[in-house]
């Protein structure tokens, strides 16, 4: 019997009340029946609430996208710590010099400036004799007179601008924060995105692992996972620190480099070059794409290798010596802030195509 009816006759079956009491005994008991209903609707209630929360939560509340899926490579590679730093030594070794004949593309600008300009390509050649000397010749477009002429021992650099009898002259560090986009470009940045450098006997090392998600070059809309090691190349601790120098980012599909991070002495990424279509020059495999980034400076250089590229041909002695000066040429000295402000040579700086 319903809890409800067993109150009811339980009520009723006591003796005979006087008026007064038999009304509150009937005020009371429809109190209770009306308590007891709404006690049940209430439990009614929760329960369809419930039930509906659970179904959103379930259905309508959640939003789903259709994405590519990834899968991982046919042929992942494994390798140790020692094995790879013994790679990139072996790859660094086997170059003594290197004469490129390149396409370079420069883009400037970021979000500081709102905008990014970027650069008619120039042709022209990047030669390196180890350990630090370079030259980088830059024609100008369909012309093909030189339009740039740099050298660099590794501690200063010479650069030549024909078109307006100009000199740009300094160190191959960076001193003067301000510069920005070409004018923060030294040597130093493509020699040593070009030829990555293994452990020195002052560093520590570490390794861990990371992926990345590449497209498939065989298949379009196919997105592989690509796992990779990561080598940290760390200066020796001080009070039990020690600061991250590069890392060089080594993909298990092949054992190559694809990428590698500069750090400057606050930490923060300097250089980031991207490597990418190696191609064998000779007895060399060398990336035929590089992609130099460098964040701090809002500025992006491409350079792509054609197939003339050689290396460890024998170099003329004077190779990396532009000799004097000429006496009719503007001198920047991209150390002195006086003479670095007055950019003599920007009248003629190569203009953006976008």
């Amino acid at each position: 019997m319903p809890r409800s009816h067993r109150i009811s006759l339980s009520l009723l079956s006591v003796p005979t009340l006087d008026p007064a009491s038999e009304a509150r005994r009937q005020i009371y008991l429809k109190f209770v029946l009306m308590r007891t209903r709404r006690i049940r609707k209430l439990r009614q209630a929760v329960s369809i609430g419930l039930l509906a929360l659970t179904s959103a939560l379930t259905g309508c509340l959640v939003h789903r996208h259709s994405v590519l899926k990834t899968h991982p490579p046919d042929v992942v590679l494994n390798a140790t710590l020692d094995q790879l730093l013994k790679q990139v030594d072996e790859r660094y070794a086997a170059i003594h010099t290197m004469t490129a004949f390149v396409q370079v593309t420069a883009c400037t600008g970021g979000a500081s400036k709102g905008e990014v300009k970027c650069y008619s390509p120039f042709s022209g050649n990047i030669i390196i004799g180890k350990p630090q000397q370079i030259n980088v010749i830059l024609k100008l477009p369909l012309l093909g007179s030189r339009a740039i002429d740099m050298v660099s021992d590794g501690k200063t650099f010479k650069m030549l601008i024909s078109l307006n009898n100009c000199a740009i002259i300094g160190s191959d560090v960076v001193t003067n924060t301000s510069q920005k986009g070409l004018y923060s470009l030294r040597p130093a940045v493509i020699l040593d995105s070009l030829l990555m450098h293994g452990k020195e006997p002052d560093q520590v090392v570490s390794m861990t692992q990371d992926s990345r998600d590449v497209p498939n070059p065989k298949k379009r809309k196919d997105i592989i996972n690509e796992p990779d090691y990561d080598i940290d190349f760390l200066s020796q601790p001080e009070n039990q620190v020690a600061k991250t120098l590069h890392v060089i980012h080594i993909s298990r599909v092949d054992l190559l480099p694809y990428r590698q991070d500069i750090y400057n002495a606050e930490g923060k990424v300097e250089t980031q070059a991207f490597y990418s279509n190696y191609q064998k020059f000779g007895d060399i495999n060398f990336p035929s794409k590089i992609e130099i980034q460098r964040p701090l400076d809002e500025l992006d250089l491409t350079i792509v290798l054609v197939k003339k590229t050689s290396f460890n041909q024998k170099l003329p002695d004077d190779q990396f010596d532009l000799g004097p000066i000429p006496a009719n040429y503007t001198i920047q000295n991209m150390d002195d802030p006086v003479s670095a402000s007055t950019n003599p040579c920007a009248a003629h700086a190569p203009q953006s195509t976008h």
